[in-house]
């Protein structure tokens, strides 16, 4: 309502806040937590009350504006793609398998890079935290600039390219010594987060008028995989290693190929940019 047109950077706006809170994490956990004790999070539930009185206010903006959009008649009706509803679910489909692998890698990196750093090259718990804290800051990076990118050069690309273009990396990662782990820690980061705030606009895109329902469903696909990834994740490293993990994980980003089976939703005008341009 509020993007002017611009969706993908309206999402990714959105998005960052959420992942620079998610960065900053890390640093309070060593900084605050750390030495003060549990009790001392207790502290950060101001910052969300915070945000939910930021949030009263946005959704009467939004009320007000969707009143007074329908008694002038201007409420926007986005067009239909042309496509059959096999075609739609299948693509939603696509879609879902590859937020399966983004966030669930994700998760391994989340929730077990800090003993992945710890077991693998003996840092200590802050010097892990902050190493944890330079990832999540490249994950809310790549989060604002996939948006923008996608409204430019179309979102296909740039679902192919997140997902599927991280791929060497995440293959690499395993094998890399300590300063190399944190540069591709970083490469990955950026890459990957590029893709989410693309995904949801493509997914919006496909169903329009269902702005609500879309979101929902990747929100919560994206988040429940994570949580479920994690739990997955934490039971194979009990049986095996955490190194043995970050090896089987590293395969994941190959789900990404199946963005070849995703049809193209840019307007012809940008379909034509895009090819003049190649």
């Amino acid at each position: 309502m509020a993007s002017g047109g611009q969706h993908g950077l309206a999402q990714s706006l959105f998005q960052v806040g959420g992942n620079a809170g998610l960065s900053l994490g890390p640093l309070m956990a060593a900084f605050i937590v750390m030495p003060r004790g549990q009790t001392s999070i207790a502290w950060f539930s101001v910052v969300a009350l915070a945000g939910m009185l930021i949030l009263t206010k946005v959704s009467g903006w939004a009320v007000r504006n969707r009143s007074s959009a329908k008694k002038s008649g201007a409420v926007h009706h986005e067009q239909r793609p042309n496509l059959s509803t096999r075609r739609v679910v299948l693509s939603i489909g696509v879609l879902m398998a590859l937020l399966f692998s983004k966030f669930v890698y994700l998760a391994s990196l989340t929730s077990y890079y800090t003993f992945y750093l710890m077991n693998k090259f003996q840092v200590s718990v802050r010097s892990a935290q902050v190493h944890l804290f330079v990832f999540l800051g490249a994950v809310a990076l790549g989060t604002i600039v996939g948006g923008p990118v996608g409204d430019r050069i179309g979102r296909k690309r740039v679902i192919w390219c997140s997902i599927l273009g991280v791929l060497p990396f995440t293959l690499v990662l395993p094998y890399a010594n300590l300063f190399w782990t944190e540069i591709l820690s970083v490469v990955i980061g950026l890459i990957l987060a590029s893709a989410f705030s693309v995904i949801v606009v493509y997914a919006q895109e496909l169903v329009p008028g269902r702005v609500g329902m879309i979101s929902g469903l990747c929100f919560g696909f994206a988040f429940g995989m994570a949580g479920l990834g994690a739990a997955v994740l934490g039971e194979l490293a009990d049986l095996t290693s955490i190194n043995f993990v970050y090896t089987v994980c590293s395969f994941l980003p190959a789900v990404g190929l199946l963005a070849a089976f995703l049809p193209n939703l840019e307007p012809s005008g940008l379909q034509t940019s895009q090819t003049m341009e190649a």
